[in-house]
């Protein structure tokens, strides 16, 4: 296909309707955390109930994930994501009309599970109708909306909170799911994964084994790392995620997550830097928006406004730079993407030492390089996890991806909060700067190894005179032009 020749309608409403959903589903992740004051003044509760507001969500989203790709590839990509819409839809209007913080959580949860069925779909529902030539420039608008959800969702909910109130940051998704339902009905087409039966023991082993881990991770700090919840929950989630692979690798008959896939090295490569760059970004964001806010002085409606040179760029990069993977491979844009994440996270950190006081438009620079650096990373990444597998093992690519990016954040939250707590507190200014700047630069290490192990990507093959991978066969897993045969549109 040319790549001048545009998407065509199926591939443009597919855009459409799957980056509406997915900018709700990643929105959700950190929307409420600027309204819990509000919350908490209306429905009650102590500050273990506020922060499972937060937990229920980002617990059931990141433990079915896999299960939901998993489901779309038996039932029909197309159906399975309709029902996750329609629970999602559902769970945030009653998480809107909740009288109670009980009913809330619950809410919450329901949220989660609905996000974790739609949210890998929208992935392979686009790879479905877009033809390889053209996927870069599709997933990075997918992946610009995407990364501007998870870094304006604190602005988003401090604004409708501070404007309206703190029911109307569920309530604006209602509307919009109410429309994306017929639409996706009427204009999503059909696809599947390969025809066999659910792989129920090994569903079962990962989505116990990942709720463990994330539910450790997401009480460590404030249960500490020591209780008997944390060490419980991470010990049995890793025994349980041990005896998942094993069962995969001996005894499963159709495994829902090939172990074989691992021996890739592209696949391998790119979910190891998908985990790094999400741990030391979620656990920047989370401790720089607090640093606005507490130290200097701002509302979260503003300490979100001043976040904008990072958290707007994935609109403006992220489409530009899935164009330019499209052209030259991803493998060349992640690396640059991830490495310039870390030199802006580790200059922010060396602009703001303690010797300097608060002074936020010296640490525009810094801001600026995160967020093209963050929008560099998104799209290229997407590309890159859908290639590295065969056409019909997509859809658990993606589910695995997004799982992996899921445990990436609430362990950067977890490890970066730690290390802050170590150095600093929330006494003072000073205190809180004293705690920062060591978190900062323990992310932007993180974050530097990410790159490291996108540069173990193997690089883009060169394409034979008829525009067909060569190398190995077109479609095999391996390189970064591998799985990018066109798969049918089944519209």
């Amino acid at each position: 296909m040319s790549e001048k020749q545009p998407l065509g309608r199926a591939a443009i409403w597919t855009l459409v309707i799957v980056s509406a959903a997915g900018f709700m589903a990643a929105l959700d992740n950190l929307v409420v955390t600027t309204a819990l004051p509000s919350i908490r003044k209306e429905l009650g509760g102590g500050l273990s109930d506020l922060e499972w507001t937060v937990s229920a969500y980002t617990l059931s989203f990141a433990v079915l994930l896999m299960f939901g790709a998993a489901l779309g590839d038996r039932f029909g990509r197309r159906r399975v994501f309709l029902v996750g819409l329609a629970i999602f839809t559902a769970g945030s209007a009653a998480a809107a009309l909740s009288p109670g913080i009980g009913e809330l959580i619950a809410a919450r949860a329901v949220q989660g599970v609905g996000a974790a069925v739609m949210m890998p779909l929208t992935l392979t529902l686009l790879t479905a109708v877009v033809p390889a030539a053209k996927r870069g420039m599709a997933f990075g608008i997918w992946s610009g909306v995407n990364g501007l959800a998870i870094a304006s969702g604190p602005l988003i909910g401090g604004s409708l909170a501070e404007h309206f109130s703190w029911q109307w940051i569920f309530w604006v998704n209602v509307p919009v799911g109410l429309v994306l339902l017929p639409l996706a009905f009427r204009r999503l087409g059909e696809s599947r994964g390969a025809e066999r039966a659910l792989d129920g023991p090994g569903t079962a082993l990962v989505s116990l084994g990942m709720f463990g881990v994330v539910l450790g991770l997401i009480r460590g700090n404030p249960d500490g790392w020591t209780s008997p919840l944390v060490l419980t929950a991470l010990i049995a989630g890793g025994v349980l995620l041990a005896a998942f692979v094993g069962y995969e690798r001996r005894y499963a008959a159709h495994p829902m997550l090939p172990m074989r896939l691992f021996r890739s090295r592209a696949f391998s490569a790119v979910n190891a830097a998908s985990l790094l760059m999400y741990l030391g970004m979620f656990g920047s964001i989370f401790l720089i928006s607090q640093h606005l806010q507490g130290v200097g002085g701002y509302s979260p409606q503003e300490a979100g406004l001043r976040m904008l040179p990072w958290t707007a760029m994935p609109l403006i990069v992220a489409p530009i730079a899935g164009i330019v993977a499209d052209r030259i491979g991803g493998r060349p844009i992640v690396i640059t993407g991830l490495t310039l994440q870390a030199v802006g996270l580790a200059l922010y950190a060396a602009i703001t030492d303690g010797s300097t006081g608060y002074d936020y438009p010296a640490e525009i620079p810094a801001i600026v390089i995160c967020g093209i650096g963050m929008s560099l990373y998104f799209a290229p990444t997407a590309q890159l996890v859908m290639a590295s597998v065969r056409p019909h093992e997509q859809g658990i690519a993606s589910g695995a991806n997004n799982a992996v990016r899921e445990v990436g954040g609430a362990l950067g939250i977890a490890v970066l909060s730690a290390v802050f707590s170590a150095q600093g507190s929330y006494r003072s200014a000073q205190a809180f700067t004293d705690g920062l700047v060591p978190a900062l630069y323990v992310g932007a290490a993180v974050v530097a190894v990410g790159a490291v192990c996108a540069a173990l990507i193997p690089r883009r093959r060169k394409e034979a005179p008829t525009g067909e991978p060569g190398g190995e066969a077109a479609g095999e897993p391996g390189g970064e032009t591998a799985g990018k045969t066109a798969v049918p549109a089944r519209v």
